[in-house]
């Protein structure tokens, strides 16, 4: 397992990056820009991870700016914590065993979402290539949120 980022939610994406970047000093690695989603994704890193970040994304933190106007309360705006996993399918099927809920199954063979004890949202990544759909998480449902 390997740490990836930690996102954030954004109201203002300038007014974020200068203080981010301008006033705390990181640096932007990448940008992700969604039509389709309508949502921005920066990602930052500190000065001396930025060759890590650049060449495996990797650690770094995620500023999510939503085009559409949105009042984050209640901790929302702290979006999850994410790590790359050697297996995603088989790491989720051992967190199952012990009584986990897997809140967004890997259908897809590369994402999954699961909650602390706390409510903190973890995003699982698979590392490298999508493992092929797998029953029975292909045909599972999203169970709460994350």
């Amino acid at each position: 397992m390997r740490y990836l980022h930690t996102m954030v939610r954004v109201k203002d994406l300038d007014e974020s990056l200068d203080f981010y970047c301008n006033k705390l000093g990181l640096v932007e690695t990448r940008r992700i820009e969604s039509e389709e989603g309508r949502f921005t994704l920066v990602y930052l890193s500190a000065p001396l991870d930025k060759g890590s970040a650049e060449s495996t994304h990797a650690p770094e933190l995620e500023l999510t700016y939503n085009w559409d106007p949105e009042q984050y309360d209640g901790g929302r705006n702290f979006g999850h914590l994410a790590y790359e996993v050697d297996d995603i399918y088989a790491l989720c099927q051992r967190l199952m065993n012990q009584g986990v809920t897997i809140n967004r199954p890997p259908r897809d063979g590369w994402m999954a979402f699961i909650r602390s004890p706390d409510n903190i949202s973890i995003e699982l990544l698979q590392r490298g290539d999508k493992q092929e759909p797998q029953e029975p998480w292909a045909s599972m449902e999203n169970i709460g949120s994350w």
